[in-house]
């Protein structure tokens, strides 16, 4: 999994750059969103383009942190999550 693709699955989580979430939050999280929507991935892309044009001032700042956040993230511990 990409980090796009981990940022997508972030943004569209509950989680807010509000709650200094650590690496560990964030990869849990991540994980999280992937086992309720079935780890399908354009669920999430769906939430982020809605998002996008509901709140477009608001979408840029929320997708910088989730891809800021989704780097610290290795895809290969989520599987053990």
């Amino acid at each position: 999994m990409s980090v796009s693709e981990l940022a997508q699955v972030l943004f569209a989580s509950a989680l807010q750059v509000s709650d200094n979430p650590s690496p560990d939050q964030v990869r849990t999280v991540i994980a999280d969103v992937l086992r309720a929507c079935h780890e399908d991935l354009a669920f999430c892309a769906g939430c982020v383009a809605q998002e996008a044009g509901d709140h477009p001032e608001a979408y840029a700042i929320r997708m910088r942190w989730a891809l800021c956040a989704a780097h610290q993230v290795d895809p290969a511990t989520l599987a053990a999550t």
